[in-house]
């Protein structure tokens, strides 16, 4: 029995913005041992650990939130950007911090869809720290079409 062999039509579309902040946070010890210390603008928003897969039909995006509220979440379709954004508040009042090393303030993802997907397509799903956004339909896209390259005369 042979297996089908699946081809991700997502492979390279995460947003190189996204994927450059990650990378900055993980290379700068400086920013890891406080991380926690300054609050964030979308400028400089934190990343979070996000899965896309394939779920039959469907294209399944998960992203992990935990201490974010679910009215400070925001998924919101334009042009064919999916966008996951929000805030992570500091607990108010008298509270006093001997340690914080979790983000604090403004994240954002920005994950490019197939073309042609609709409002209606996308559903999205909140629990436990766990934010599931389906969008129907989506996994069946078309795989990118390659580009043949040539070699490339010297001037």
């Amino acid at each position: 029995m042979t297996r089908k062999r699946t081809r991700n039509p997502f492979h390279g579309v995460m947003d190189m913005i996204t994927e450059m902040n990650r990378i900055s946070e993980t290379m700068s010890s400086s920013e890891i041992s406080h991380a926690g210390e300054r609050e964030r603008g979308f400028a400089d928003a934190w990343s979070p650990p996000t899965d896309i897969l394939a779920h039959g039909d469907d294209l399944v995006i998960r992203c992990e939130i935990p201490g974010v509220y679910e009215e400070d979440v925001v998924v919101s379709l334009s042009q064919n950007v999916l966008t996951i954004s929000g805030r992570r508040r500091r607990d108010e009042g008298d509270v006093v911090y001997y340690s914080s090393e979790r983000y604090m303030g403004a994240f954002r993802r920005d994950i490019a869809l197939p073309e042609d997907v609709e409002d209606e397509d996308v559903e999205a799903g909140y629990g436990e720290g766990l934010l599931e956004v389906t969008v129907h339909g989506a996994a069946n896209a078309a795989a990118p079409t390659p580009i043949e390259i040539r070699r490339r005369r010297r001037r």
